[in-house]
């Protein structure tokens, strides 16, 4: 079982506040209106409880190594929910930690999280939960029983329509769905580099029932916006693209915004000539109806693993005493898009670029890139010679043998293309850039923040079948190769290798940027301020606070969020590499979660 982290501030105020979906509300801003814990005291903070921490046996007093994970818990009702890694969804005493119910999956559970429904006056409050066997189960939230008029005795198949050619293939929720009125909206996610497989529809179904309500095509049909955009007959049985990200809504416009992941395959995309909608793209869909409203596409025929992977953020932008009711996104190149939330069009110009050709006979790379105006590529996107690491002469010297097992340095710049001709080293990597940690929004203070990767991918692309695959010699076949040393996990360019970034969401303009993380070995012979990369992402507080853990030095931080300062830390038994949440217990006081283990979920992504 993972382990839960909870930090608690003891002065006690009598109000309550919840954090009833992934992203803290339907918005997806990550933000929370609590301020009990703010600038002046945050240094306060002390662990309040643990859940299902397990003793080492081997290290008596440690605690022992268990999965990765990316899950955010949820608190509505007065209960705190999350899936663990031991294949169940718990319910916790959210004050103490003491477990109220436990419901046994019998698979694996989601990898971000899950969904509470309130219920209404014929339906109880319910827990929705997907599991690795392409199932979503409807809970009693109060119970954790599963709930009989859900699908059959609380089970839907999420394979029913979509996966019956591909029973041995993966097909599952990896991210929860979000709520409009009575219907949930949920994505998918298959294996990524399989031509064929399950459709990755987009689908709404009754929450109270889980009939199926609407469907939306993300390799469109005959007829379908987009279809001419993909080989003739591709949707067939099209593995790709999928919403395997987290969704927010406008209940308000009745609109859903969906993150849209890459093509198959990942890095060859000669058999697939076109933009290919509606892949690596953020798409607004009639919540009610699953008709499409807009679409803009962040990478046109994606051959990096250039993923749309994070919760769209709702906000408003102000600019010359008008307010713009806006959607932000990013993509895994760390580029930023402000779109206004009712037609898709930028609120930054963005400019369509050149980017450098392929050399892969039959690749039909798309010829330019969006790129905005504002604000600038927020993670590092080429390497010259001149910028492999110094510092540290044991790294270094590791850095600069793989450079030259590699045949030197070859990197043209942003949207650099794999070759089949030479190893070639690309900014940011597939893992991005930015990945599924996302944004937090204070739109008060008018920011947005995010943590950004420095990390590169590296590799050749030889032929396999009919397609490519990537493989590097450090990375035994896997298309995972990076520049980096694998033992260590420190990259081979100069650091800092993770940022923290502010963004002013009303002016375009980058407000502040702090290197994130520290590694211990390189701190303790006098290299300060490297960073430390991880992929999880930050949440926001009205008390003036950012908070993040996701760094592979396993510490938990607050930042002052006018300035980037770091007003406190803490390190944890065991990597935070989830975004954290809060909310206000009964006791009046208020409550800080991250959802920790041992594993760096960045070494799997």
């Amino acid at each position: 079982m993972r382990s839960l982290l909870i930090l608690l501030l003891a002065t006690p105020v009598f109000c309550q506040n919840d954090w009833p979906v992934y992203a803290g509300d339907a918005s997806g801003q990550r933000y929370s209106s609590l301020s009990q814990i703010d600038t002046k005291n945050v240094a306060k903070l002390r662990l309040a409880w643990q859940y299902g921490v397990k003793p080492n046996e081997d290290t008596p007093g440690r605690v022992a190594v268990v999965p990765a994970t990316e899950v955010t818990p949820i608190m509505a009702g007065g209960l705190l929910y999350y899936p663990t890694t031991d294949r169940s969804v718990v319910a916790l005493e959210p004050e103490t930690g003491k477990e109220v119910w436990k419901y046994d999956l019998g698979a694996a559970a989601p990898r971000r999280g899950l969904t509470y429904w309130a219920g209404d006056a014929q339906n109880v409050a319910r827990i929705i939960v997907g599991d690795g066997n392409g199932r979503m189960i409807a809970l009693n939230a109060r119970t954790g029983r599963p709930i009989p008029g859900f699908g059959v005795e609380g089970t839907v198949d999420l394979r029913k329509g979509v996966g019956e050619k591909f029973p041995r293939i993966v097909y599952r929720m990896s991210s929860p769905g979000n709520i409009y009125r009575n219907l949930i909206i949920t994505g998918a996610q298959g294996q990524e580099n399989d031509l064929k497989g399950p459709l990755q529809d987009v689908r709404a179904w009754d929450v109270r029932t889980g009939k199926l309500v609407w469907t939306f095509h993300l390799n469109p049909h005959p007829g379908e916006f987009g279809n001419d955009t993909w080989p003739a007959g591709s949707w067939e049985d099209a593995s790709s693209p999928a919403a395997w990200g987290a969704v927010s809504v406008d209940a308000q416009r009745g609109l859903v915004f969906l993150p849209i992941g890459q093509p198959a395959p990942q890095y060859y995309g000669g058999i697939r000539p076109g933009t290919n909608l509606f892949s690596s793209s953020v798409l607004a869909l009639d919540a009610a109806t699953g008709q499409r409203k807009w679409h803009f596409q962040m990478t046109h025929h994606d051959i990096w693993d250039y993923d749309s992977a994070t919760t769209p953020a709702l906000l408003d932008v102000k600019q010359n005493g008008r307010t713009i009711p806006a959607v932000v996104a990013v993509s895994k190149i760390s580029l930023m898009f402000f779109l206004n939330r009712e037609t898709g069009k930028p609120i930054y110009p963005v400019e369509e670029r050149p980017v450098p050709k392929s050399d892969v006979a039959g690749e039909a790379i798309w010829p330019t890139q969006p790129f905005p105006v504002k604000p600038p590529p927020l993670a590092r996107q080429s390497i010259s010679p001149e910028e492999i690491f110094t510092g540290e002469p044991e790294h270094e010297k590791f850095c600069r043998d793989l450079v030259q097992q590699i045949g030197g340095i070859h990197n043209s710049g942003a949207y650099t293309p794999y070759s089949d001709k030479e190893y070639r080293i690309i900014f940011p990597g597939q893992v991005g850039g930015i990945n599924y940690g996302g944004v937090a929004v204070d739109s008060k203070l008018g920011y947005v923040f995010v943590n950004t990767i420095d990390e590169a991918g590296m590799g050749i692309l030889r032929k396999q079948d009919d397609t490519f695959t990537r493989f590097s010699p450090l990375g035994a076949g896997t298309h995972y190769a990076r520049f980096w040393d694998p033992a260590k996990q420190l990259p081979c360019q100069a650091a800092p290798w993770a940022h923290l970034t502010a963004v002013n969401a009303n002016t375009g303009d980058i407000a502040w940027r702090v290197p994130l993380g520290t590694i211990d070995e390189l701190e303790a012979k006098g290299m300060h301020n490297t960073g430390a990369v991880g992929p999880g992402g930050p949440m926001a507080t009205a008390g003036g606070l950012v908070f993040i853990g996701a760094t592979i030095d396993r510490r938990f931080r607050a930042f002052d969020s006018k300035s980037g300062k770091v007003v406190w830390e803490t390190k944890l038994d065991a990597g935070g590499h989830a975004n954290p949440m809060t909310y206000m217990g009964k006791d009046g006081k208020q409550y800080v979660v991250i959802v920790s283990s041992g594993v760096n979920a960045f070494r799997l992504e």
